[in-house]
């Protein structure tokens, strides 16, 4: 794929949609499975796609993230040439902060101009999967398509629709017609907010957008133009995990401890790459147990663990047990505490003998920084 196509990722798109972890942080820089943000897997993706030139569009509480990405050598790509583009949002003069999509894509319209590549790809941090870009792109090319819509098969309930895009499609695959947030339960082919676009095509319908001021993409663009552009979707069948409320994200993380699943994350079509950081191992006392769970580095065990996502650099102190919960970066976790279905932010101080407890559908969530 290298030079056929260059990469947009959008960081902060759906950051209402877990409010409770974004008050500091953009959406992309949201930490996941241990040492990773959410941001690394489509970034990864992208690399292991041969995409040698990605473009990052931020909005507001981004410095963790550009502390994450630095200059992309994790990725490679940090080159004199191509490589990765910070995009802050004030794009253009006088515009102020994007308001929606296409909005954004306005702002960077000369990154997008300069451009030699004759494909776009574009994504949002919300979905966790291992995809080869290669393959919607070539069915792209072959479909001779304006656009493609990156989707997966998904049940989806009336309670859980919330941001998402249900596309129907004839037998080849063209989109017919698309629905915002499903109003009835059933099986949809849910877009994964991954797309495939041409390049000109892609300048056309932003200057259009911005002479009729249109703000989103699939509600003003895909939408309505279902009978006026070559709208296809592709089929994704794998492992895709969706972060759009905060239940979601906490199934997101306890599915890593299942084995085919992390196997097929981490591996399937290349690895995932972070920022590195050289720290110790973890250490564990005799008194520590520890069950299907996953630790970080730099983490001291002293007590009982089991079916948890531990961060880098927490402690669990002797007598605490700590159970189907995720637990974050710098988190020190006291003597006879007792943790289930808890989501514990970086750098909190978990007092000794506390009980807390969440429930699987609702997990119970600790703000960054808290004392308990």
């Amino acid at each position: 794929m290298s030079g056929r196509a260059f990469g947009i990722i959008f960081s902060n798109m759906h950051d209402e949609s877990v409010h409770e972890l974004t008050s500091q942080r953009t959406m992309g820089s949201i930490p996941y499975g241990g040492r990773y943000r959410l941001i690394d897997f489509v970034l990864s993706n992208m690399y292991n796609s041969g995409i040698t030139k990605v473009g990052v569009i931020t909005k507001s509480n981004y410095q963790s993230l550009m502390d994450h990405l630095g200059s992309g050598k994790e990725w490679d790509l940090s080159r004199k040439r191509e490589g990765l583009f910070i995009l802050p949002p004030f794009g253009r003069a006088q515009s102020g902060i994007y308001k929606g999509r296409l909005d954004a894509l306005i702002g960077i319209r000369s990154f997008i101009h300069r451009s030699t590549s004759d494909y776009v790809i574009m994504a949002d941090c919300d979905t966790i999967c291992n995809m080869n870009y290669s393959l919607p792109l070539e069915s792209h090319i072959a479909n001779k398509a304006d656009v493609t819509v990156i989707c997966k098969q998904r049940h989806c309930d009336t309670a859980d629709t919330m941001g998402d895009v249900a596309y129907m499609s004839d037998k080849g695959g063209r989109v017919s017609e698309l629905v915002m947030d499903p109003p009835q339960a059933g099986d949809y082919d849910i877009g994964l907010n991954m797309w495939i676009v041409n390049k000109s095509f892609l300048e056309n319908i932003l200057d259009d957008a911005q002479s009729r001021n249109y703000q989103s993409f699939e509600r003003d663009i895909l939408q309505q133009g279902c009978d006026k552009y070559r709208i296809f979707k592709w089929d994704f069948n794998g492992y895709a995990g969706h972060v759009n409320t905060i239940q979601q994200y906490f199934h997101t993380n306890m599915d890593l401890l299942d084995s085919d699943i992390r196997e097929e994350l981490f591996f399937k079509y290349g690895h995932i790459y972070t920022k590195v950081r050289d720290d110790v191992p973890a250490k564990y006392s005799d008194s520590a147990t520890v069950s299907n769970s996953m630790i970080a580095d730099g983490c001291t065990i002293e007590g009982e663990v089991e079916n948890s996502v531990i961060f880098r650099g927490v402690s669990v102190g002797k007598g605490a047990k700590v159970s189907n919960s995720i637990v974050m970066q710098g988190t020190k976790i006291d003597r006879n505490v007792k943790l289930n279905y808890v989501i514990i932010d970086k750098d909190v101080f978990i007092k000794d003998n506390r009980i807390l407890m969440g429930f699987d559908s609702y997990p119970l969530y600790i703000t960054k920084g808290c004392v308990v």
